[in-house]
């Protein structure tokens, strides 16, 4: 984090994730292309996998991860909590600063802590794995486009264990029916 931000406490140890909304998480990774590479942020809600917003940026600024955040809380509604690590984007008050308005509890791993976000990180292995090692991108559009269509993919076509065999956009969307 930059020394400026406030770091905010891990809230999920121990917690019991019992329904969607209940908790969202982010992370930023880097998407190597045929030169150089561009960063990707996502975000995911944890108990049902389902990518709700993602953005690629050539920049590893906070304008891009607001931009996601921003289209997640207007297409999803708003989480209880939000779970991301202490980098500077995702400390910044540019960011914390939407999820406070809307009265977003915000939870950051310890440092080193990648398993406190583990939901995210198994994002990151699924989609180089099955789609970015196997497409040397050439350019940005390129590489949104592959990555929409895995995602598109992983949202609505691939069932996951987890889940019972349900994609992550049918669990969820049946658990907010649900609830309704």
């Amino acid at each position: 984090p930059a020394p400026e931000h406030a770091v905010y406490p891990y809230l999920l140890r121990n917690k019991k994730i019992s329904g969607v909304n209940q908790v969202w998480a982010t992370d930023i990774t880097y998407i190597p292309m045929a030169r150089g590479f561009v960063y990707l942020v996502a975000i995911m809600d944890w108990y049902s996998r389902r990518v709700l917003a993602w953005r690629l940026s050539i920049t590893q600024d906070t304008a891009f991860c607001v931009e996601a955040l921003q289209e997640a809380l207007e297409r999803f509604g708003t989480p209880e909590i939000f779970n991301t690590d202490q980098g500077s984007q995702f400390t910044s008050n540019d960011f914390t600063g939407v999820l406070l308005e809307r009265g977003v509890k915000i939870s950051m791993d310890g440092k080193g802590r990648y398993l406190d976000n583990i939901f995210v990180e198994r994002l990151w292995r699924s989609l180089k794995h099955e789609e970015v090692y196997l497409n040397a991108y050439d350019t940005v559009q390129d590489a949104r486009a592959g990555i929409a269509g895995y995602f598109e993919f992983f949202n609505d076509e691939r069932p996951h264990c987890a889940l019972g065999y349900q994609t992550p956009a049918d669990f969820y969307d049946g658990l907010l029916r649900e609830a309704a």
